[in-house]
């Protein structure tokens, strides 16, 4: 028997990422106040599906015990679509994408901080809050998935659904350069025209490899017990 029960995880961790998009909207950072305001930077994006995402968690829970020993099929039917959503968001968004912010940013702030990270924001950004936007949020989503099992899309429609969130992404980083004249990330700014198309497609590339590691990662974690279980028997 677990020594926390999950559920009451999925409210702690929700109610950290509501204590950290607080305070990140909080903060007053002039790149905040530019045109596509913080909804421009990827880890926000990620903050967002992460709250959303453990807020699904947190509304089946309390939806289950709700509908528990009830004999309603409507309620039942309802909750299977709110469990279905749930799993398509941790396939597609929350393992790929959180784990995506988390090796991109560290991969390159360890190589060159300015590149991603600039000194100038450690006056405006504390370490903790850096922490929670960037490192937490791998564990965060690992734990959900030790602690319950998604079923995951086909592999082929899994990756068309990131690709389509990364080629978004990219598309909307483009515009806020069209209008503002500035790249999103320092990178961006200082490599060639070529260059940038092969830093996106690398990126696409690590996205999609990312989705199936968390495939793998959810199979390794429920398939595996479940099959020494039955040659053991």
């Amino acid at each position: 028997m677990a020594l926390i029960p999950s559920q009451v995880l999925r409210v702690a961790i929700l109610l950290s990422y509501f204590s950290i998009l607080c305070h990140y909207k909080a903060l007053d950072m002039p790149a905040h106040q530019t045109y596509g305001g913080s909804w421009k930077f990827l880890t926000f994006i990620d903050l967002v599906i992460q709250a959303v995402f453990f807020g699904l968690c947190v509304l089946i829970d309390v939806s289950s015990l709700l509908t528990k020993g009830g004999d309603s099929r409507e309620q039942e039917r309802q909750l299977r679509k709110l469990i279905g959503l749930r799993d398509w968001m941790m396939a597609v968004l929350a393992f790929p994408v959180g784990a995506f912010v988390v090796f991109t940013f560290w991969s390159l702030y360890m190589y060159d901080r300015e590149l991603v990270y600039p000194k100038l924001l450690d006056n405006f950004i504390p370490q903790w809050l850096n922490h929670g936007m960037h490192t937490t949020v791998l564990p965060f989503i690992i734990i959900e998935m030790r602690t319950t099992h998604h079923r995951y899309p086909s592999r082929s429609w899994g990756l068309a659904a990131v690709c389509c969130f990364g080629v978004g992404y990219i598309l909307w980083t483009c515009w806020v350069h069209q209008v503002t004249g500035v790249w999103v990330y320092p990178v961006l700014e200082r490599i060639a025209p070529v260059a940038r198309v092969a830093f996106f497609s690398a990126m696409m590339a690590v996205i999609g490899v990312f989705y199936v590691l968390g495939e793998i990662l959810n199979s390794y974690i429920w398939e595996k017990p479940h099959t020494e279980k039955v040659k053991g028997e």
